[in-house]
């Protein structure tokens, strides 16, 4: 009997092709089961929680008024806020949880409490998928990962001013007092940053917790007396892997508007540093040009290019700083742009113009925030505002003498 009916003896061609189409599709469902997904991965939760939750804002009313674009200028958000009591502010963030978190404007106090109700009701989505068996074992795996890592977001006295669940998840923690900071540090990670990867155990540092955590406490040693507070911020969408999106600017677009926007709606902060860890280093040269005047510094570590020929390109007022440890593999990458590919001039190349500064200790791409580095005291000197102290790079003699 023919395995497919209707078909005589002579269609074996066709019966050959039907075959190999068949087989294909096979190693496709395979491939995808082995990565965690099934023919059935897509349950009732929504995909877009924090879209879904806009639009649920923008057409709601509150004391019978429109509530304003959850995307408006941060002084007219801020000033909407200042306008409600205390118990009716808390009444919007408990029903608009992830759009009160993620609104630039809202209070800060307010954005933590209201992350704190979005984490924990992504926590219970994630635990109801660890018992889906419509999800292979590696997809429940992935949701016990996802429910741990919410669990930890959530242990008492951590700020998290930013969350967004869909897809691989988007997040930004702050340490210290953002409210009464004057001095603020942004630290900008790159490629393979989600909520999965936001912190680590082993190699601490090597993820966007550590590296904020890391740079807080060194910023304190330097300069006790100065009110600093350090944002890691993972809220943008960052390539996974070293494929087609990590040597495109596609990303490092979308990631800089997002910066922009941080940055515009800090409530304080007289002097705003960003750190630019490696892909990161070029969401921040894509920034650099339309970032407010409080931004005093850019400093860039193991970057592969800021899509910018040189210091003047980037059109910032903000002092540019770079490092790169003499063993870190981004030396090898190749420092152009040709047809969208590659990110530009080498940051610690001479002809770019950057205060090259020492990465003595940092131990490969991702040491530079490990503590007792030179790399990790330069940055929390530029943090403060010690830039008489730092340590400049040998190979730049110019840094010392714009510093003296």
């Amino acid at each position: 009997m023919n395995s497919f009916p209707g078909l005589g003896p002579s269609s074996g061609f066709l019966q050959s092709t039907a075959w190999r189409g068949s087989l294909a599709l096979l190693v496709v469902f395979v491939m995808l089961a082995l990565t965690g997904w099934t023919a059935i991965r897509s349950t009732k939760e929504d995909a877009n929680p924090l879209a879904t939750a806009r639009a649920a804002w923008r057409h709601a009313t509150f004391h019978g008024r429109p509530l304003p674009n959850p995307d408006g200028a941060p002084a007219t958000l801020r000033a909407f806020f200042a306008s409600l009591d205390r118990a009716e502010r808390q009444q919007l963030a408990t029903r608009y949880p992830l759009v009160v978190g993620n609104m630039g404007g809202a209070p800060v106090s307010l954005r933590y409490s209201a992350n704190r109700s979005a984490i924990d009701d992504a926590r219970k989505i994630e635990k109801r998928r660890m018992g889906d068996h419509r999800l292979t074992p590696v997809g429940r795996q992935e949701a016990g990962r996802l429910m741990h890592r919410m669990e930890s977001l959530m242990s008492p006295g951590r700020q998290i001013l930013a969350f967004d669940p869909a897809g691989d998840g988007r997040v930004a923690e702050v340490f210290g007092d953002l409210t009464t900071a004057d001095r603020v540090s942004v630290v900008v990670p790159g490629v393979d940053t989600n909520l999965s990867t936001f912190e680590r155990t082993a190699r601490a540092t090597a993820a966007p917790v550590g590296m904020a955590k890391s740079l807080y406490g060194a910023e304190r040693s330097a300069r006790p007396g100065v009110r600093t507070a350090v944002i890691a911020w993972a809220d943008y969408t960052t390539p996974s892997g070293l494929g087609v999106e990590a040597v495109t600017g596609q990303l490092a677009e979308a990631g800089a508007v997002r910066l922009r926007a941080l940055v515009n709606a800090l409530p304080s902060g007289d002097s705003v540093s960003l750190f630019c860890h490696s892909y990161g280093s070029v969401v921040c040269g894509l920034a650099a040009r339309e970032l407010p005047d409080n931004v005093t510094d850019i400093a860039v570590a193991g970057s592969p290019g800021m899509r910018a020929g040189n210091v003047s390109a980037l059109g910032t007022r903000a002092r540019v700083w770079a490092m790169r440890d003499a063993d870190d593999w981004i030396q090898d990458v190749p420092y152009l742009e040709v047809g969208g590919l590659g990110h530009g001039a080498d940051p610690v190349d001479p002809s770019f113009g950057s205060r090259v500064l020492s990465a003595q200790g940092a131990d490969g791409h991702a040491g530079y925030f490990a503590p007792g580095t030179q790399s990790l005291r330069n940055f929390a000197l530029v943090g403060v505002g010690a830039l008489g102290s730092v340590d400049c790079s040998a190979t730049d003699p110019r840094c010392s003498a714009d510093l003296a």
